[in-house]
């Protein structure tokens, strides 16, 4: 948080909103559905791929205002399972942006101590792209700041397939199979994210109201957070007003607040007590 502020100037508008937070309350993860760079080129009648282009720089906003914050775990969603259907040109242009952000933020990442993770079905991705990836998250392995997840070629009911798959494959090794019982923590170890807490915060851009296959399993109990910003306009003022709004609610995790637990056993109380005559 002291980092964030120093970055910042007194009285201007990123300044006041980071002042306002509370460093105690800090999302631990969040997770980001960077949605709208299609939209954004069509709406300056530019094609589809000047978004992808434009959507970098908020990519590398939200790094670095994450990591002066404190957050421990960024998660960005760069690529699905579905997005294999759009045009070539534009799927090879990701591909291509995604090796210039690697090879230009390699540099700052290791200057900021961030760790970088890929999630996802890699063995799919082009040799080039898989040779790239693997390299960063190797020369990164060491750093102990914010882990950034890249979701790429990655989708949740994929997740969750590969995670059950993986535990039936280890217990056909171990002869285990016939008595395997699966429970919630042994999906959850199981996970691309098994390293990671779930994420407390998940932001969409763009003003979509759907999650889109996006960390089904780990999202049950996250605050949503959905801004009509399109994502190559997604700012740090943006992130720090998703926080702010994030510190606003009541979780609760299927129980009682504290207020509401406090008000339910001062009225039980009175329920028990005996009544006074007059």
């Amino acid at each position: 948080m002291k980092a964030l502020l120093e970055a910042l100037q007194p009285g201007e508008q990123d300044w006041v909103l980071a002042q306002a937070i509370d460093p105690a309350r800090l999302p631990a993860h969040i997770a980001i559905i960077m949605d709208g760079n299609g939209r954004w080129a069509g709406r300056r009648l530019m094609p589809r791929v000047a978004g992808h282009k434009a959507g970098i720089t908020p990519v590398r906003i939200s790094v670095e205002t994450c990591a002066r914050l404190g957050v421990k775990v960024l998660t960005l969603y760069a690529f699905s399972v579905e997005n294999w259907k759009r045009p070539r040109h534009e799927v090879e242009t990701l591909w291509r942006l995604l090796r210039f952000y690697l090879n230009q933020e390699l540099p700052d990442l290791q200057k900021n101590d961030i760790r970088l993770q890929a999630i996802g079905r890699l063995e799919a991705l082009p040799a080039p792209v898989r040779r790239e990836l693997d390299a960063a998250v190797e020369a990164t392995a060491n750093n102990r700041g914010l882990l950034v997840n890249l979701a790429i070629n990655y989708g949740g009911r994929a997740e969750i397939v590969d995670a059950v798959n993986s535990i039936l494959e280890m217990a056909r090794l171990d002869g285990s199979v016939h008595s395997l019982k699966l429970d919630e923590e042994l999906i959850a170890t199981n996970l691309y994210t098994a390293s990671c807490p779930d994420p407390d915060l998940l932001i969409r851009t763009s003003g979509e109201m759907r999650i889109s296959n996006f960390l089904l399993w780990q999202i049950a109990y996250s605050e949503l957070y959905v801004t009509e910003t399109l994502w190559p306009d997604f700012t740090r003022t943006d992130l720090l007003q998703a926080v702010l709004e994030y510190q606003k609610r009541d979780r609760r995790y299927g129980g009682l607040s504290a207020a509401a637990a406090d008000a339910r056993a001062e009225a039980a109380l009175f329920e028990v007590l005996p009544s006074r005559s007059r």
